[in-house]
């Protein structure tokens, strides 16, 4: 986990918006729309992280295809620090 969150966080172009998105599902599940509106990014760049997300352990969906709601998974939950150690060094760096 601790490799993906790098790639995924500090490794990639649309870093930063995933670990926006990380930050908003960590204070509650939401569904893409609402993350959409909440950071002010479209739709479908959302959807996109959240795939990338989903495949990688982070997030995990729940509830019907409308308005279905994305929730942290226990494996991040266990790697949680990680991730905040990488954002520091992200926030230091910029």
């Amino acid at each position: 986990m601790e490799k993906a969150l790098w790639y995924l966080i500090a490794g990639t172009r649309g870093g930063a918006n995933r670990a926006r998105i990380i930050r908003l599902l960590s204070e509650q599940p939401r569904n893409a729309n609402q993350l959409a509106e909440k950071l002010d990014v479209e739709y479908n760049t959302v959807r996109h992280h959240l795939e990338t997300l989903v495949e990688h352990n982070v997030v995990e969906a729940g509830g019907s295809d409308y308005g279905e709601l994305y929730f942290l998974t226990d494996q991040f939950r266990q790697h949680e620090s990680t991730f905040e150690r990488i954002t520091e060094n992200l926030d230091e760096n910029q």
